[in-house]
């Protein structure tokens, strides 16, 4: 190769990059949201869509998941059994529903434990701790279940939802450019989401602070192994992290259902 070729190859390469730098420099707020709903199947799609069911494993136990750990022994009549030290994964089914209306329910030794949450409040029913009636989500239970999201992301008609998004510059996400987006709703919290420089879905969110030890941690979960479902990109591995803590919850979705029939009874007031 020529001389003078192979000196410009490397300006050739920086003019590139800059020029790449320039491009995803220059996106707003609202063009990085239009390339995130059109890279997770687009507006019409996910409109049509009103309910999901997710079936699937996901880790329990440990000394940090906040509502429905997972027991160990009893440790005496009409005593709750502590939690086990030691992470395991159950089968788990989701149900969502518009708006915002969660059911999950987790088996554990032949018990399943439900929480639902109704759009406004949430209960539980804990048989893996000997709790065998139906208990109100706490203060800090309901926080992180307020912040959760409709179906179809915070992202998805985000101003019809009466969410404000900005942009807060570039950030690198496990190797990889993202946009960081800062949102705050309607009644004034505000949540941080990570979108994919390149593929514009998202790769990470915040969640709301977990209080451990006296003390509040924050925390975050990442979005990874996205698949084609019914012309729609979902997320099939989450993974939340907890700042200062070192094991981490994982959600692995095996199946997808869209649009399955769910009565509203499925996200009332647990009986």
């Amino acid at each position: 190769m020529p001389q003078k070729i192979l000196l410009a190859c490397p300006f050739l390469v920086m003019a590139v990059s800059l020029a790449v730098a320039a491009e995803t420099s220059q996106l707003t707020a609202d063009q990085i949201v239009d390339k995130n709903v059109t890279a997770r199947g687009g507006l019409r799609a996910w409109r049509e869509v009103q309910t999901l069911s997710m079936t699937g494993k996901m880790d329990a136990g440990g000394n940090n998941r906040p509502t429905i750990p997972v027991p160990g022994t009893k440790t005496g009549p009409g005593m709750p059994a502590p939690r086990s030290n030691e992470q395991v994964q159950l089968p788990f089914v989701m149900e969502l529903k518009r708006a915002r209306k969660i059911r999950l329910e987790i088996q554990f030794h032949g018990q399943t434990a439900i929480q639902v949450y109704d759009g406004t409040n949430g209960w539980k029913l804990r048989p893996f701790l000997n709790r065998r009636e139906v208990e109100p989500f706490t203060p800090e239970e309901k926080k992180p279940a307020s912040l959760q999201s409709d179906l179809d992301g915070p992202l998805v008609d985000y101003a019809a939802k009466g969410t404000k998004v900005e942009l807060e510059g570039l950030e690198k996400v496990e190797g990889k450019d993202t946009y960081k987006l800062r949102l705050t709703m309607k009644d004034g919290q505000v949540q941080h989401l990570w979108v994919d420089a390149q593929t514009f879905l998202e790769t990470k969110i915040e969640g709301a602070p977990r209080r451990l030890d006296g003390k509040y941690h924050p925390t975050a979960t990442y979005y990874r192994d996205y698949r084609l479902v019914n012309g729609l990109m979902v997320p099939h591995v989450l993974e939340t992290t907890v700042e200062g803590i070192r094991q981490t919850e994982k959600i692995e979705v095996e199946k997808v259902g869209v649009n399955p029939k769910l009565d509203d009874s499925r996200f009332a007031k647990l009986q």
